[in-house]
């Protein structure tokens, strides 16, 4: 350990603060993906909070239900309470007591759902906040709302590059270069090849694999078309977007977040819009285990460009065109750097 940081080996009173030198330490060799986690910590009991999918407002001494997230209630990752079979409950009611307990604005409206997630719950509802006309209901929360929100957010992005292109793009969001990034891919990609171009939005994305499939999916072109006497025509390659292709990035797309956007301009499918990304292409496999149960990620496996040069580590890849996402615009419902890859495909 450097001279510099021993000093502070006295003041180390928990695991934590152990790593926490440790990241120091390792961040002297600057490079991506070096870092310290686990050990022999604590493990405190924790408690589930259960949780209705559901953004609030208060509204004359009551909890009143702003937005109500619909979700996929096919799909076990964003299941909506809310919006269950029988469930009446909507935007714009009160929630006036959980499980015959009165909920006022003054109460942390979480303490009501300590460790109901998965559980049947009673919640009353109402369009006036003095329980006149209410209703009793029977919700199951869930644990956790990320997929919901998400989802949502989704959905949303979805909605809006078609409202801004006339109907003729496509969105398609990459949260990794993953499991879930392959799933929202072959969802999305495949389910719009009747647009005329696409949106690809890797911002945030989180890294996992080099996703040269996305490229060669993205890549696929129309070389003929077939004629049958009945029914529909069809084209070779069999499913393609054929018209022109954005990917929006920013600072926190990270690892195969990086390379993404590094093989979308490497295939020339079109420009990169956003912020430069995170820079941090190497890869860590079988890191070894530290003698208490934590670890040290070391990287073992650097990039290098078709060149054979050292690339895109400690750099990052950057944007085509310069966006910031304008925060300020962003609070009023804005997102500029999606605005402006739909502005790119209308001129």
């Amino acid at each position: 350990m450097p001279k510099t940081l021993r000093s502070f080996l006295d003041s180390v009173a928990h695991r934590a603060d152990l790593n926490y030198l440790f990241q120091e330490m390792l961040g002297n060799m600057t490079v991506g993906h070096h870092n310290s986690t686990g050990g022999d910590v604590p493990n405190p009991t924790r408690y589930n909070v259960g949780l209705l999918g559901a953004d609030y407002k208060i509204e004359n001494g009551r909890y009143r239900f702003a937005k109500i997230y619909d979700g996929e209630n096919w799909n076990p990752g964003t299941v909506a309470p809310l919006t269950q079979p029988g469930v009446n409950v909507k935007e714009g009611d009160y929630l006036l007591a959980v499980n015959g307990r009165n909920v006022t604005a003054t109460d942390s409206i979480y303490r009501f759902f300590e460790q109901t997630a998965g559980k049947q719950i009673i919640i009353k509802v109402g369009s006036n906040p003095d329980g006149k006309d209410s209703r009793n209901v029977t919700v199951v929360p869930i644990a956790n709302e990320g997929g919901l929100r998400n989802l949502a957010w989704i959905e949303g992005n979805r909605r809006k590059v078609s409202e801004l292109s006339g109907g003729k793009l496509g969105y398609v969001y990459l949260p990794n270069t993953g499991g879930q990034g392959y799933v929202n891919f072959n969802r999305y990609y495949f389910a719009q090849i009747d647009k005329e171009g696409a949106v690809v939005d890797e911002r945030f994305n989180g890294g996992g694999s080099a996703a040269d499939y996305f490229i060669d999916a993205m890549r696929r072109q129309t070389w003929n078309y077939w004629s049958t006497r009945e029914g529909e025509d069809f084209t070779t390659s069999v499913h393609s977007i054929n018209g022109p292709k954005t990917m929006i990035i920013n600072e926190y797309s990270s690892s195969g977040g990086d390379m993404l956007p590094w093989l979308f301009r490497r295939a020339k499918l079109g420009s990169l819009v956003g912020k430069r990304t995170w820079g941090g292409l190497v890869g860590i496999y079988n890191y070894p285990t530290l003698i208490d149960g934590g670890g040290v990620t070391a990287p073992r496996v650097a990039f290098r460009n078709e060149k054979g040069e050292l690339d895109v580590e400690n750099k990052g890849v950057a944007p085509d065109i310069d966006v910031d996402l304008d925060p300020v615009l962003w609070r009023a419902g804005r997102d500029t750097q999606l605005e402006k890859q739909s502005k790119l495909h209308s001129t």
